[in-house]
């Protein structure tokens, strides 16, 4: 609920500490709420999948930032990233985020391939959308990213989906 309230009052966040704070708070904790649900009571297993799970968790949060940069500096005047000129974001400033997130996305893949066959379709897709968003971002001159939000379509949304059932289906996550 930390993080929820920062929005309330919060609209730059300055420091790598305030950063990790809001998206452990607003990201991170969901993983592991999902988590939770998807191992079923198992604790070992649990515990063994809880850092994939915050990477996952932050991941998705982080996608969100940079895909939703422009809104956040016109309608609410917010900037998540420390330490960058978002509104004169550059690309070596993108590069460093962009970075960041595809380590994240590396350390949850390694857990996605761990978890109950029962929650890795779910997971597995969501991981692939956002991954297709971030491949997206990645590509697109940052300056582009201050006027217009970035998104998958819904024919590659059908095929994120299809691939994704394919490789848990065949046992390749």
């Amino acid at each position: 609920m930390r993080s929820m309230k920062m929005d309330l009052y919060k609209s730059q966040y300055s420091t790598q500490e305030e950063y990790k704070q809001y998206i452990y708070g607003s990201a991170d904790v969901v993983g592991l709420m999902c988590l939770k649900v998807f191992v079923e009571g198992d604790q070992s297993l649990y515990e063994s999948l809880k850092e994939s799970a915050m990477r996952l968790g932050s991941a998705f949060q982080k996608v969100n930032f940079l895909r939703d940069i422009k809104n956040d500096l016109d309608v609410l005047n917010r900037s998540y990233f420390p330490q960058v000129d978002l509104e004169n974001l550059d690309e070596p400033s993108k590069d460093v985020i962009i970075k960041e997130i595809q380590e994240d996305f590396q350390a949850a893949k390694i857990g996605i391939a761990q978890l109950p066959l029962v929650a890795k379709l779910g997971v597995y897709t969501a991981y692939s959308y956002y991954f297709e968003l971030l491949i997206k971002l990645k590509k697109t001159p940052s300056s582009r990213l201050l006027e217009t939000r970035i998104r998958v379509n819904n024919f590659m949304k059908s095929y994120l989906f299809f691939k994704s059932y394919v490789k848990v289906k065949f046992n390749f996550v």
